[in-house]
């Protein structure tokens, strides 16, 4: 994760942004101070800027927004980038305000690898079932190649999907770090 990019022994691996907004808000604000940081990694995981169900759509459309800014502002510094796929409700996963295709999957090119985070996605059947939605309208209208995915991978929510992508589980930081204590 961002917040603990400086305790990487490791440059080979990416940064990623999965963990709370304040823990990298000034990475929002002020990204041009990270480049030359961010160069030592093999590359980012796009922020995860938190999109809540209960969130206003212009709020919901605004985190995205700022996820897909900061990727397009990286990759002109030469950075690697994987685009994070971020959906919270079906306004986000289905209604198409701009043009062909949902607002959380504008800017995300076709055939490629994404990164999606499921911790704290399937607390409830609620939270669950969105999920689920986003990930089926996700893999229809993108057709990742690969599909990285932060966090627990149930077979009852990616069996279905295991044979339109591929899909490669990464553990979360918290579980990680607590294995390495163990």
């Amino acid at each position: 994760p961002f917040s603990h990019r400086s305790k990487s022994e490791n440059f080979e691996e990416f940064i990623c942004f999965y963990e709370y907004d304040d823990e990298f808000i000034n990475f929002v604000l002020n990204p041009e101070k990270y480049v030359e940081e961010l160069k030592k990694f093999k590359g980012v995981i796009l922020p995860d800027c938190s999109l809540y169900r209960d969130s206003p759509l212009i709020i919901q459309i605004t985190n995205t927004y700022i996820s897909h800014k900061i990727g397009w502002f990286l990759q002109n510094q030469g950075i690697y980038v994987i685009p994070n796929v971020r959906w919270a409700d079906n306004r986000s996963y289905e209604v198409n305000l701009f043009c062909d295709m949902p607002f959380s999957f504008l800017g995300i090119e076709k055939h490629s690898i994404v990164s999606i985070g499921s911790y704290g996605c399937m607390k409830n059947k609620k939270t669950r079932n969105h999920f689920i939605a986003g990930l089926k309208n996700m893999i229809s209208i993108l057709e990742p190649k690969v599909v990285l995915v932060y966090g627990a991978m149930p077979k009852s929510v990616f069996n279905e999907f295991r044979n339109k992508t591929k899909f490669v589980q990464y553990i979360d930081w918290t579980t990680l770090q607590h294995c390495k204590k163990m």
